[in-house]
C-alpha cells in the first residue's frame, strides 16, 4: 500500500510539473507617472510587442512614446508621427486615441484654428495610418461634426463604440444648447458619420458631475463578458473633484438614450490619502498575455492643478466585481513601486542607440571625451556607454540627446544655420540648438533628428560608410543618410 501511495504521490507531482499554473508572472516593476509633463487625456495601447502612449499636446504636433515594458515609457523618446500647418486645425490638439479598424490605425482628436482664443473652435479630426504601424505614417482623412452641434459642430474627446458589428462616434458637445453632454452618432466607415446629426445619451445632472462647472466629457467603451460599459469624466477638469462616471448598455440601441443606464455614484476620483486629484480622462488596456486589464488616465498632485500640462500619466489594473461590473479601486500615490503588466518578457530601456539608415553605424561620441566640443561621428556599434544616449522629452514637443558616458547634449556648433555645421557635444545649455524634435520618418523606428532652432536634421556627411565619417547638419532631403533607427538599450 506505501508503495502504491508513493507511486500516486510521484505521478500527481509530475502532473502538477507538467501543467504548471496558468498565472503569468508579474511584468517589469513600474512606478507612476508614465508621463510626467504634457500627459494629460492619455490614451494607451499595446501592440504587437510594445505599448504606444499618446496625449494632449496643446499644439499642432502628436507624439507617441512606445516601449516593450510599461516602466519604459517613463523614459521613452517622444517622437513626432503628425504636424498640422493648416490654419483651421493647427493648435490645442486635445485627447488622441488610437484604434485599429479594417486593417489601419485611426488617430482621433480634438483640434482648433490658430489665432482664434481658445477654446469654441474645438473640432473633431481623425487620420489613418499607411499600414499596421501605430507610428504611421499618418495621412488626414475627414472632420468628423454634427450640424445640430453648437457652437457651429463644436466636439472634443471622441471615441469609437463597437456594438453588434457597427461603428459609433461618441464625444462630447453641446446639442441644441444643452449643457456639455456625451453624444453619439452613426459611423459609415472609421472616418466617416453616418449621420451629421448626434444625440445625447449622457447629461450631468447629478451633483458629483457639476463641481465647478457640469460636464460630461471623455466617453470610453468598456467590453466584458458580453457587456458595454462607458466611463466618463465628470465635472470641470481644473477642480480637484474631476472623476469618473459610468454608464452601461442595457438596451438594444446605442442612439436610444433610454438604452443607458446611469450609475448614481462615481467610479473613480480623489484620494487625499493619496494626494491624487482629479483622476480622469481615461482608456483601457489588457496586458501583454491578454489576463489583466488596466486603466490609464491623468491626474494632478496637488488639490489646484488645474488643466494644464502639470497633469500626469498614470496606469493601474482593475479587477470586476461580482455583478460584473469593473472595480477601479483608489488611485495610487505617486512613486509607488507596482508589478508591471502580466506576460511582460522584455527589458525596461535605459537609453538609445542611433543606427543610420544608410552605413548601419551608430551616432558615437569621439572616446567617449567629456570635453564640451568633442566630435560626434558615426562608428560601427560597440555597445559602449559613448554611443548611448538618453532622450529625454522637454515638454515642447522636442527632446535633448544626452550622452550616457559624459551626462552632456547633442549641440549645433554655434547655433549655426547653415548647411555643415557640425553637430558635436557640449553642457547643457537649455537652447534651441540643443533641442530636437524626432520625427517619424519610415516603418522600423527610423527618425529624421530635427534640430529646433534651425529645421535642418543629423545627415551623415557625403553619405559615408566609412568609420569616423562626421555628423552635421543638412537640409532634409529624405535620403538614408539622414534617418536613424532607435535602438532600445539597457
Amino acid at each position: 500500500m506505501r508503495r502504491l501511495l508513493v507511486c500516486v504521490f510521484a505521478l500527481l507531482l509530475a502532473l502538477v510539473s507538467a501543467n504548471p499554473s496558468a498565472t503569468a508572472a508579474d511584468g517589469r516593476p513600474y512606478t507612476n507617472p508614465l508621463k510626467s509633463s504634457k500627459g494629460a487625456d492619455p490614451w494607451l495601447e499595446y501592440y504587437d510587442g510594445n505599448y504606444y502612449l499618446v496625449t494632449t499636446t496643446f499644439t499642432g504636433i502628436l507624439g507617441i512614446r512606445k516601449s516593450p515594458t510599461l516602466a519604459g515609457l517613463a523614459t521613452a523618446p517622444n517622437v513626432q508621427v503628425w504636424s498640422d500647418t493648416t490654419s483651421t486645425r493647427n493648435t490645442n490638439i486635445w485627447a488622441p486615441e488610437l484604434h485599429f479598424l479594417d486593417g489601419h490605425w485611426y488617430l482621433y482628436y480634438s483640434a482648433g484654428q490658430s489665432g482664434v482664443a481658445c477654446c469654441d473652435s474645438q473640432r473633431t479630426h481623425v487620420l489613418e495610418s499607411a499600414g499596421t504601424d501605430p507610428m504611421g505614417p499618418y495621412t488626414y482623412k475627414n472632420t468628423l461634426t454634427g450640424s445640430n452641434l453648437t457652437p457651429s459642430g463644436w466636439l472634443i474627446d471622441a471615441s469609437v463604440l463597437q456594438h453588434d458589428g457597427s461603428l459609433y462616434l461618441v464625444g462630447s458637445g453641446f446639442v441644441n444648447g444643452s449643457t456639455q453632454s456625451l453624444v453619439i452618432a452613426p459611423m459609415s466607415n472609421p472616418y466617416t458619420l453616418a449621420s451629421n446629426t448626434f444625440t445625447v445619451i449622457s447629461s450631468p445632472t447629478l451633483s458629483w458631475e457639476t463641481s465647478g462647472g457640469a460636464v460630461n466629457e471623455g466617453p470610453e467603451p468598456l467590453y466584458h463578458d458580453g457587456r458595454t460599459f462607458l466611463t466618463y469624466s465628470a465635472s470641470f477638469c481644473a477642480t480637484a473633484d474631476y472623476k469618473l462616471g459610468q454608464l452601461e448598455l442595457t438596451g438594444s440601441d446605442p442612439l436610444n438614450p433610454a438604452s443607458w443606464t446611469k450609475k448614481q455614484t462615481p467610479v473613480f476620483q480623489r484620494s487625499d490619502a493619496n494626494g491624487v486629484y482629479g483622476p480622469g480622462h481615461n482608456g483601457f488596456f489588457t496586458s501583454p498575455d491578454g489576463t489583466e486589464n488596466w486603466i490609464v488616465y491623468h491626474a494632478n498632485s496637488a488639490a489646484n492643478g488645474g488643466c494644464g500640462n502639470g497633469r500626469t500619466t498614470r496606469a493601474q489594473e482593475f479587477t470586476w466585481n461580482a455583478d460584473g461590473t469593473p472595480n477601479f479601486g483608489t488611485p495610487v500615490a505617486l512613486g509607488t513601486s507596482l508589478p508591471g503588466p502580466s506576460g511582460e518578457t522584455a527589458a525596461t530601456p535605459t537609453s538609445y542607440t542611433l543606427v543610420n539608415r544608410n552605413s548601419g553605424k551608430c551616432l558615437d561620441l569621439n572616446n567617449g571625451s567629456t570635453a564640451d566640443g568633442a566630435n560626434i561621428f558615426q562608428w560601427t556599434c560597440t555597445g559602449g556607454s559613448n554611443q548611448k544616449w538618453r532622450i529625454e522629452d522637454l515638454a515642447d514637443d522636442t527632446n535633448r540627446l544626452v550622452n550616457v558616458a559624459t551626462g552632456k547634449v547633442a549641440d549645433v556648433a554655434d547655433c549655426s544655420s547653415a548647411d555643415g555645421a557640425d553637430i558635436r557635444q557640449w553642457s547643457w545649455l537649455n537652447n534651441k540648438c540643443q533641442r530636437f524634435r524626432l520625427v517619424f520618418t519610415a516603418g522600423g523606428d527610423y527618425v529624421r533628428l530635427v534640430n529646433e532652432s534651425t529645421g535642418k536634421v543629423a545627415d551623415v556627411a557625403d553619405c559615408s560608410t566609412a568609420n569616423g565619417a562626421d555628423v552635421r547638419q543638412w537640409t532634409w532631403l529624405n535620403n538614408n543618410c539622414q534617418q536613424w533607427r532607435l535602438v532600445p538599450t539597457t
